[in-house]
């Protein structure tokens, strides 16, 4: 793959462009993580006790619904957020995961899956007991998502 940077002081935006004879899976996530890249340093409104916190999303390890609230979970606390677990899908970067119906998951905080066949895989994290449960009809999607975290971290 070959790299050009053009340096001019009159471009007043910064611009990537990608030249490729077709698109391809690889193109495809090239041109997510150059997308995403920004969302990586910003952070994200959340509440606690009538408190404003802003917290890097790097820090979220996962998103879930409980009681029609969204708590956001960080390695040592849970936060609330005012917004819909859709909305979240279209805003956070590349390495979160729908992983059930009421839950979004970091998958770069992901330590271990536990599968399970009949039911729900357990997800445990890096540095916490925190667990979640990704459902079956998400597994094959995260895993695809762990693959490709993988295969661009290389």
């Amino acid at each position: 793959m070959k790299i050009t940077v053009d340096i001019d002081k009159n471009y007043i935006e910064n611009e990537i462009v990608i030249k490729c004879s077709q698109i391809n899976e690889d193109i495809m996530n090239l041109q997510k993580l150059i997308s995403n890249y920004n969302y990586s340093s910003i952070d994200i409104e959340l509440f606690k006790d009538n408190i404003e916190f802003y917290e890097n999303v790097d820090n979220i390890i996962f998103f879930e619904t409980q009681d029609d609230v969204i708590k956001a979970h960080t390695r040592n606390d849970i936060f609330t957020i005012k917004r819909r677990l859709y909305e979240l899908e279209h805003i956070l970067p590349h390495y979160f995961c729908r992983i059930s119906k009421s839950a979004i998951v970091n998958v770069k905080e992901i330590y271990s899956i536990t599968k399970n066949i009949t039911a729900s895989s357990k997800i445990e994290f890096r540095n916490t007991h925190k667990i979640i449960f990704v459902s079956r009809g998400y597994f094959k999607p995260l895993k695809s998502k762990i693959d490709d975290i993988r295969r661009l971290a290389r």
